[in-house]
């Protein structure tokens, strides 16, 4: 039965028959009613979002102009505000960075403030300061003709932009945008790619490569008569909700549908305006948990939302960079309008405008997939729709293959997806990849052995992990993509999410669990973790320590991959000669020579077993040095400590595996001869 409801003010708030009304079992209540808010937004006197905004922007600013080195920032280049995001008391800065007035990849950075203004943490993908040329040997056409080879079927391609990618002292390259089609399993499907060209080699940097087109599959579960937010245009009915901008839907031609009634829907499960009344009530609900949960401004974070297209001929449903497509089932039965399919694609714009967008890997990829099953459960269990069992699969109605559900955050190894993190994510598909990110989300939400219905949860460690609520796990990981960089890690993940646990709950009970539910995948701590042991909020160091060697990596290796460990490393600026002077006495091995303003220095590749090496560096009186520790891993080098003060003078510790390592010395400022002492486990 279709009902007609009277227009308001240009909106029209109609009652819609749904595409089926399917008999399900009752579902699970979200875990609580009346969602309280975090310990931080309920202070007495609240600070107005704009005031929270600029003073958030003013010390931003002030940071980064006062410690450049924070944010290795050297003389030729610049961080742009691009954003300033307030959700729960806490405000996030969003910068990108140029380099000679060119735009670097994976030089975005992160500052998090107080409502008053006080920095509590900051984020940075870049590793060291850049120092690279800007003219390019190859030109913009031959980049393109390049990337369009990636495609096996192209409909456009931009011009190319040449930028600098933060790959240890930089490396200039084009980005160029090329949509069309990929062949994935003997079939063609929809792709738009962003594809990085060498602009001096000319060769494809593959580890940067990334589809704007996420592909994900969902099921047709079905939500009856609901009620959605139309446009009344001159008495002609648009399905476009103007109280959430953007939201529209429609064919493929692109235009929302319309009609002179505002009665919609036959009811049909593959009728592709019903299917738009799943997908208005769907994406609604999902902006009323970001608002009402999450305390973020609709899709985009600025009060945006984005379009829905039907009739996409492929068992497929996908995120393009712009715009949501639905398809239909593996028996054309169905089209995948519900909660699942359609909170996970927007899933993956919220990750998308967050800060460091979208980035390329497996690991990332699999981290985004994951966005995307933790939105469609967020979604699910806000709206509690009883046609609809709020739960932690994904794909279980649909039944698309004949194998049930596609993907398992409870346990994730029920559909072959791994549970625990490993060194063989990286090269995990990504579908799979999701599994640790997804299982600790659950661990965290619901625990190990939930007493409201949910499933039991095995553990890697054998650990037991008690819940702490889907909507408190949902505000913390807003917060924790709040501080994404490029290059996003499950250790980066790990380490963003205690801390926003911290200064949004205290570190207590949440932060806590935080950290033992990632223990419970098998993602271990990094460095300075809170301790999670007292109450009351936390707050980060303010200060940049003067020595900072690390044990984990802090950003996602940013060399370009190679297809073997090498025997030696190839120098920017080699030290050479007999060393002599300081960081000799108690070092077995040695190293020196000159470096360059802004240069890079590399030792010769060594081999050591598992253990405990230490360094030493000094330089001349000055100048300011780094010394960077990397590891070979997954065919490329990966930095796993750092020494970065403010002076040439340095010490790093670093209790490692086995491996192929080197030991890079970076000027930030200054030049001069530089002597390096070192110790690996073997002792030689």
């Amino acid at each position: 039965m279709k009902h007609r409801f009277a227009v308001v003010t240009g909106v029209a708030a109609a009652t819609i028959a749904g595409s089926i009304a399917l008999t399900m079992p009752l579902g699970n209540a979200a875990t609580s009613s009346a969602p309280a808010a975090p310990e931080s937004a309920s202070a007495a006197d609240p600070v107005p979002t704009a005031v929270a905004e600029s003073r958030a922007a003013t010390s931003a600013s002030a940071l980064v102009a006062k410690d450049p080195k924070r944010f290795f920032a050297g003389s030729h280049e610049k961080l742009v505000k691009r954003q300033v995001v307030s959700q729960h008391g806490l405000q996030y800065v969003a910068y990108t960075r140029t380099y000679q007035g060119l735009p670097v990849e994976g030089g975005d950075a992160v500052v998090v403030t107080d409502a008053k203004g006080a920095v509590l943490d900051n984020y940075v993908a870049q590793q060291q300061a850049l120092s690279v040329g800007t003219t390019a040997k190859i030109p913009a056409t031959t980049a393109v003709r390049t990337a369009r080879k990636q495609l096996a079927k192209v409909t456009s391609a931009d011009p190319g932009t040449l930028k600098v990618v933060a790959q240890e002292a930089g490396v200039l390259a084009y980005e160029v945008v090329v949509s069309g089609s990929k062949r994935v399993e003997s079939r063609l499907v929809p792709s738009v790619l962003h594809v990085f060209v060498d602009a001096t080699t000319g060769k494809v940097m593959n580890e940067l490569t990334r589809d704007d087109v996420v592909d994900a599959t969902g099921h047709g579960a079905y939500y009856g008569d609901v009620t959605i937010n139309t446009q009344n245009s001159g008495g002609q009915f648009v399905m476009r909700d103007t109280t959430r901008p953007g939201l529209a839907c429609g064919p493929q031609s692109g235009q929302p549908f319309s009609s002179t009634t505002d009665a919609w829907g036959t009811g049909s499960a593959t009728d592709l305006v019903t299917g738009c009344v799943d997908a208005m009530y769907t994406v609604s609900k999902e902006w009323d948990m970001l608002r009402e949960w999450l305390g973020r401004n609709g899709i985009d974070g600025n009060g945006k939302a984005f379009p829905v297209r039907m009739g996409l001929q492929d068992v497929n449903a996908f995120w393009n960079g712009s715009r949501v497509e639905i398809g239909h089932s593996s028996d054309n039965r169905r089209l995948l309008t519900t909660m699942d399919v359609l909170g996970h694609e927007f899933g993956h714009a919220i990750n998308q405008f967050t800060p460091g967008g979208s980035s390329a890997g497996n690991e990332a990829g699999g981290m985004n997939e994951s966005t995307g099953d933790i939105f469609g459960a967020l979604t699910e269990f806000f709206a509690d729709d009883p046609k609809d069992k709020p739960d932690y699969t994904v794909g279980e109605l649909a039944n698309l293959t004949g194998n049930g559900p596609i993907r398992n955050m409870a346990d994730p190894s029920k559909v072959g997806d791994p549970n625990c993190f490993s060194s063989a994510i990286p090269n995990t598909e990504v579908h799979a990849a999701a599994g640790p990110q997804n299982h600790w989300f659950y661990l965290l939400a619901e625990g190990s052995r939930p007493t409201d219905g949910q499933p039991t949860s095995p553990t890697c460690n054998n650990s037991t992990v008690t819940g702490i609520g889907i909507e408190k796990a949902g505000q913390i990981y807003m917060a924790t993509l709040n501080r994404k960089t490029s290059g996003w890690t499950h250790a980066k993940a790990r380490a963003a999410s205690v801390a926003a646990a911290a200064q949004l709950f205290g570190n207590g009970t949440e932060c806590a669990t935080v950290k033992a539910a990632w223990t419970a995948v098998s993602v271990p701590a990094g460095g300075s973790e809170p301790a999670c042991t007292g109450t009351g909020p936390t707050t980060a160091p303010t200060t940049r320590p003067t020595t900072a060697p690390t044990t984990a990596p802090t950003t996602r290796p940013t060399t370009t991959p190679t297809t073997a460990a090498p025997t030696t490393a190839a120098p920017t600026t080699a030290p050479t000669g007999s060393p002599t002077g300081d960081c000799q006495a108690g070092f077995t091995q040695h190293d020196s020579g000159a470096v360059a303003a802004g240069a890079t220095a590399v030792t010769s590749t060594f081999t050591a077993t598992a253990g405990r090496h230490t360094a030493c560096l000094a330089g001349p009186s000055g100048a300011d040095f780094d010394l960077y520790l990397d590891k070979f891993v997954n065919g490329r080098w990966t930095n796993v400590a750092k020494a970065t003060g403010e002076t040439a003078r340095e010490n790093l510790a670093y209790t490692g595996t086995a491996g192929s390592y080197r030991y890079r010395i970076v000027s930030f400022a200054g030049a001069g001869n530089a002597v390096l002492g070192w110790n690996t486990p073997t002792g030689g």
